[in-house]
């Protein structure tokens, strides 16, 4: 592949492969040698959770998703990046997010995919609602001090 990478940014309601979208960004890639995956699930939250819904407004999270997914790639040299985020109801024990980061080196890749993740954990225009296994109604999930405290250190320093 020649020119700057394009990072792919799918938000979808469907499930996820794992090994597809790994073998989808190295097939034939020599010049890959690392590559790095997170991949989020659903909780059950001590068997009280039957599902998390995910809702999003449709344009404004791929952008948003795709804008820092496209800072990641300025910052590390990477010669692939992937990110998805499932919408929707979504049981314990089931996909929610994907990073795949690929590149020459390790670090790059490790270091692209926690920036990305941070992102996704604390500013991506993503709300998230409990359902709970005895019926009653879940609360919308706030958004964690600690998720936002952890974004915090890829803020260039003043």
């Amino acid at each position: 592949m020649t020119g700057a990478v394009v990072p792919v940014v799918r938000i979808q309601s469907q499930d996820f492969d794992v090994a597809a979208e790994i073998a989808r960004l190295t097939q034939g890639r020599a010049d890959i040698g690392a590559v790095v995956t997170f991949s989020g699930l659903c909780r059950d939250e001590q068997g009280t959770l039957s599902a998390l819904e995910l809702e999003h407004y449709p344009g404004m999270a791929e952008a948003e998703i795709s804008r820092i997914a496209a800072e990641a790639v300025q910052r590390w040299p990477l010669q692939g990046l992937t990110a998805i985020h499932r919408h929707g109801k979504i049981a314990p024990g089931d996909n929610i997010v994907l990073v795949v980061a690929a590149s020459a080196h390790r670090q790059a890749a490790f270091e692209a995919a926690n920036f990305l993740m941070d992102y996704l954990k604390s500013r991506a225009p993503f709300w998230k609602k409990e359902h709970r296994a005895d019926g009653s109604e879940g609360g919308w999930v706030e958004a964690k001090e600690a998720d936002a405290s952890a974004a915090q250190r890829w803020k260039p320093s003043e």
